[in-house]
């Protein structure tokens, strides 16, 4: 039987969600091993002007507890 614990990350990017959400992996993948899965939770995106310059993603990583 293996125990799966969920962690939250806030990630962002200028290119795109899916940026967002890789940065989000990669940088939880630091200090937590076996990650499972990752679900997003919520996409925004910051607008200046008329331009989104910055999407946001809101992760829930799934890793498994040795």
């Amino acid at each position: 039987m293996s125990v799966l614990k969920v962690i939250e990350v806030l990630a962002n990017s200028d290119k795109s969600w899916e940026d967002a959400a890789r940065k989000a992996v990669k940088h939880a993948g630091k200090s937590v091993k076996n990650i499972r899965s990752v679900y997003i939770n919520e996409q925004n995106a910051v607008v200046k002007g008329d331009e989104i310059t910055e999407f946001r993603v809101n992760a829930k990583i799934t890793f498994e507890v040795d």
